[in-house]
């Protein structure tokens, strides 16, 4: 059996439903609801069918509870969660005229981010994702990378996902080399285009071959309804996004990297060595499911990622 960890924080995304009312000293309505991008990640891999399990620090206060609770009723195993005393982290998420969120963060002093090294992971762990503030808050960070640089010497598929939260990062020009460094040990990249233009590889990830020549098999850049565009040392493949009415955008990008995990596993390819072999159809076909799976979760309010039986099959 293939098995897929994910790596990194859970939170709760508390979603202001309405924009005050300018006329009038009140504030929007909020709605408590589960997020995290790794999290979202784990969950979508669940609802797909894939064999997951999360690695991560989960506080044991009532929103810790459930957050494991969703894992379990999406199929996500737990058992590398690690339970701790103290409080679940909180992102406040406002959503724009276009559907778009903007996130402010309460991370100090949080479970998630005192995550300690679970060891070697299980010789069924074919594959390894990693993601979102878990890469920047330490101490957590550093525990993340030993285990990212470790699965990598250990011959697994390491995947990443940067998800740039730019208001967390103390020292943007640190992180970007930090980021960068990573590079040699990891295979696949997902990230937005806002991502790329923030870490400096331009529009659609265009300058990503310094990436690819550093080790990386296959870099996918996210552009909103432009689709995905997928660069490998091959070139650069383009899968448009389908039309749908956006509710909101909150675990899009989150939806399209469990997908295209779930596809890699479903392609049997979950190897460094698989992944090189995977040609531009190939890449097409994964990208194409990718962002099926997002119009189904952007098309209904929060991180709510599809199961494997709204889709109608791979």
């Amino acid at each position: 059996m293939r098995e897929i960890v994910v790596c990194g924080e859970s939170l709760v995304d508390v979603v202001a439903t309405a924009a005050p009312n300018s006329d009038a000293p009140t504030l929007p309505a909020l709605q408590p609801a589960l997020g995290g991008g790794p999290f979202n990640v784990a969950i979508t891999l669940g609802r797909l069918g894939s064999a997951v399990s999360f690695c991560s620090a989960v506080s044991t206060d009532d929103y810790g509870e459930a957050i494991v609770s969703a894992l379990r009723h999406s199929g996500v195993g737990s058992t590398l969660v690690q339970r701790r005393g103290e409080p679940t982290s909180l992102a406040l998420a406002t959503i724009g005229t276009d559907g778009v969120a903007h996130y402010s963060f309460y991370l100090e002093g949080t479970a998630d981010r005192l995550v300690t090294d679970p060891g070697p992971f299980a010789p069924t762990v074919s594959a390894v994702c990693f993601g979102t503030l878990s890469l920047v808050l330490e101490p957590g960070a550093s525990v993340y990378e030993t285990v990212l640089r470790r699965c990598h010497a250990e011959g697994r598929l390491v995947v990443c996902d940067p998800n740039i939260r730019s208001a967390v990062i103390a020292d943007p020009d640190a992180y970007r080399r930090r980021f960068a460094s990573w590079m040699e040990s990891v295979d696949v990249v997902k990230l937005s285009d806002e991502d790329a233009a923030w870490l400096g590889l331009g529009r659609y990830g265009s300058r990503a071959a310094d990436w690819i020549g550093a080790g990386v098999t296959a870099v996918l850049t996210t552009a909103g309804a432009d689709g995905i565009h997928v660069t490998t040392a091959g070139g650069v493949s383009h899968v448009p996004a389908p039309r749908v009415t956006v509710a909101d955008t909150i675990g899009a990008g989150d939806a399209i990297m469990g997908a295209v995990l779930h596809q890699l596993d479903h392609l049997g390819a979950l190897s460094s060595a698989a992944v090189g072999e995977l040609d531009a159809d190939r890449w097409r076909q994964i990208a194409a499911f990718a962002v099926s799976v997002a119009g189904i979760t952007v098309s209904r309010p929060g991180a709510d990622p599809p199961w494997a039986s709204e889709l109608g099959g791979d």
